[in-house]
């Protein structure tokens, strides 16, 4: 199924173009033809690579730009088979009610699909998100309930709230992006094979991303570990707060730090998205704070690229594997969506200072932290 698809999704015109040690084709699927709506825009987002960061580490690390997806982040293609999912399964009609429990990202595509596809949209999230998220997601119609920040064994969790709310209405799905694998096939169908296509039949080492609901990660790394018979490697990026990384490196389910500065990434357990891929993982790297918000300012400065920091978190986390891999590898991350979600943190001072992170950014580039 997965080759059948690839075969009429991908008609790439290939550029040769000379990375260090290894000669790829930059594909352009998609680009310069006509297509339907706002789903038919998901998908198909360039590969970039980043010129600074390859030559320090003689590596070329390569990001997948989901900035570039029409709603702004990698979490349009499971916000588009999750709807998709439920359609084909008769769970919503039309004029019907979306609900969904989301840090943010997955509401905000949600909320685009829904528009494109005439459903109403009610997102419940935790209060802690950032204002940018909550606006933009009543600017494109959504019902957002924000609820206090709690356990996921807690009933008032924001996701069994949304489960709840869509077990009340008529005509209501609540589409589970943490437990739903429709999800993780999305990036079964589409992330992965477009990378292997970017990376001229799959000529990478390995693949690296931080996980939140678990389905790009699952996706692509079953993706992409099939399809190479085993020879790319699947890696974990894992911020403070989260239980994976020790998961994935000792076996225990044990929380490292106490919580992070970035939003929607991270886990206190293992999704139903995650868990069948979760033996693929050839490893996990720890990322700190201080290191995701120092690569926020340095892609800023050293590639213009404005992401925010679970990307700039991949980036970091993707050099450091690079740098284990050798001389001449290839690895590849995403980049999830851009800084204006976040600016308003990301680029103050006072927030900065209030987390002590103000001086993990070097003198040369404090020029960036514009707002007060």
């Amino acid at each position: 199924m997965v080759a059948a698809l690839s075969a009429r999704m991908f008609r790439p015109t290939a550029v040769a173009r000379p990375f260090a040690r290894r000669a790829y084709a930059t594909s352009v699927t998609g680009y310069g033809r006509e297509v339907e709506g706002f789903v038919g825009a998901v998908g198909n987002t360039p590969l970039i690579r980043l010129n600074r960061l390859s030559e320090e580490t003689g590596s070329n690390i390569l990001a997948k730009a989901e900035f570039m997806s029409p709603g702004g982040s990698i979490k349009d293609r499971a916000a588009l088979y999750l709807v998709k999912d439920a359609e084909e399964k008769g769970l919503i009609r039309p004029g019907g009610t979306v609900v969904e429990g989301t840090a943010g990202n997955t509401g905000i595509g949600l909320a685009h699909v829904c528009r494109s596809k005439g459903y109403q949209c009610v997102i419940y999230m935790p209060d802690t998100q950032s204002q940018e998220k909550i606006d933009l997601l009543r600017m494109l119609g959504a019902d957002v309930r924000p609820v206090p920040a709690v356990a996921f064994d807690n009933p008032q969790n924001y996701n069994h709230q949304a489960k709840r709310y869509a077990e009340s209405l008529d005509n209501a799905v609540w589409t589970n992006q943490f437990d739903n694998t429709a999800n993780r096939n999305a990036h079964i169908l589409t992330t992965g094979p477009e990378i292997w296509e970017q990376t001229n039949g799959g000529k990478l080492d390995a693949f690296i991303c931080s996980t939140g609901t678990g389905g790009t990660l699952a996706g692509v790394a079953r993706y992409l570990t099939e399809k190479s018979n085993g020879k790319v490697e699947a890696w974990l990026a894992d911020p403070p707060g989260s239980v994976l990384y020790n998961l994935v490196e000792n076996g225990k389910i044990e929380r490292v730090g106490n919580g992070s500065i970035t939003e929607g990434i991270g886990q206190g357990r293992v999704t139903s998205n995650l868990q069948p891929d979760l033996s693929l993982l050839s490893g996990a790297i720890h990322v700190p704070d201080s290191a995701s918000i120092n690569m926020v300012y340095r892609l800023l400065h050293e590639e213009g690229l404005y992401v925010g920091a679970s990307s700039a978190l991949n980036v970091w986390a993707a050099t450091e594997l690079a740098k284990k891999k050798g001389k001449g590898s290839t690895v590849v991350t995403v980049l999830c969506d851009g800084a204006y979600r976040y600016q308003a943190r990301l680029f103050s001072r006072v927030w900065l200072e209030s987390k002590g992170l103000d001086s993990h950014i070097p003198e040369h580039l404090q020029k960036y932290i514009v707002l007060p």
